[in-house]
């Protein structure tokens, strides 16, 4: 049996010489033969210099080497197409999710299950403000969604290799790994562990960077349903209600009783209101038009600089 076990990574200098110690001493004595791939998702630090001194040495490792920087996922999937693993694990780089945890994650696998997730009992070191935006982001996404993602479930599992390769074949621009994973379906499982604090470096993920939870939970709202769609001309129809229901009072009120209702602060409200019902629905409209556009224009999602210790295949 081969492994293959997947990291993106970018300015990880820090923290990849003891995760290739932990990694070599996890893996060292099972009975297999495994490959790491190192997906450099172009750092600037000395992270491939270092990784590079470790391929000299130990032919298990393999780096790809993005252009630019294309995000996490991209990276993953670039993983996917050169891992040549029986099974294969991903995770990342930091050493939050523990190497130890692999021969748990293979028992899963020996037992026939296709996808084996891990899922955090406690997570150290994370922002509390952060975490309680994920765990409604979720919820929602789930309220709506056409398919069931575990809470607290990351980017830290085992695929087997059909699974591997239907998620290959998706060849979407922008993927939501975690929904994808529970998409494909096969045989499900997971196993439970604690979370550490980052090692070392600084988190690439921070409630208000370029990879931010919002960007993570539109991806995941729109790619797995329509329902924000739906909800849109709900609220129109709602608002078109009100608003001609409005109007016959208006009506009412001055042919029956007389009355003369204040004009300008009622226009204003009522022009504020329908202004922001309208860029709303307007909103939702274009995230999913946005997506269909990145997919439509069929450029690959990353290009891939240079390889090491990979044989040449078609990208």
């Amino acid at each position: 049996m081969l492994l293959s076990v997947i990291f993106s990574f970018r300015n990880e200098e820090d923290v990849l010489k003891p995760l290739v110690e932990r990694l070599r001493n996890t893996l060292d004595p099972l009975e297999l033969d495994y490959e790491l791939i190192f997906v450099n998702d172009a750092s600037t630090d000395s992270s491939l210099e270092l990784l590079m001194s470790f391929a000299d040495t130990d032919k298990k490792i393999r780096i790809i080497n993005m252009s630019r920087r294309f995000g996490v996922s991209p990276c993953v999937m670039a993983g996917f197409r050169h891992a040549k693993g029986d099974a294969v694990v991903y995770m990342d780089a930091d050493l939050q999710d523990p190497p130890e945890l692999i021969p748990e994650l293979l028992e899963k696998y020996e037992l026939g299950f296709d996808v084996v997730h891990t899922t955090r009992t406690k997570r150290a070191g994370e922002n509390p403000l952060k975490m309680w935006l994920t765990k409604r982001a979720y919820r929602i996404i789930n309220s709506v969604s056409d398919i069931d993602i575990p809470e607290n479930t990351g980017d830290f599992k085992l695929l087997s290799r059909r699974a591997v390769d239907q998620l290959i074949r998706l060849n979407e621009y922008d993927p939501f790994m975690r929904g994808l994973v529970r998409w494909i379906g096969f045989k499900q499982t997971k196993v439970h562990y604690e979370r550490l604090a980052r090692r070392a470096g600084k988190t690439k993920f921070s409630l208000f960077s370029s990879v931010n939870p919002t960007r993570e939970f539109i991806r995941g709202l729109t790619g797995f349903s329509d329902v924000p769609l739906y909800y849109s001309l709900v609220i129109g129809f709602l608002v078109s209600i009100v608003s001609f229901c409005y109007l016959l009072y208006i009506v009412i009120s001055r042919v029956f009783f007389d009355m003369h209702q204040p004009g300008w602060p009622a226009i204003m409200v009522t022009m504020l209101f329908l202004s922001g019902t309208i860029l709303f629905t307007i909103g939702i409209l274009g995230l999913y038009l946005g997506n269909m556009h990145q997919q439509m224009k069929n450029r690959p999602p990353y290009i891939i600089e240079s390889k090491l210790g990979i044989e040449d295949e078609d990208d």
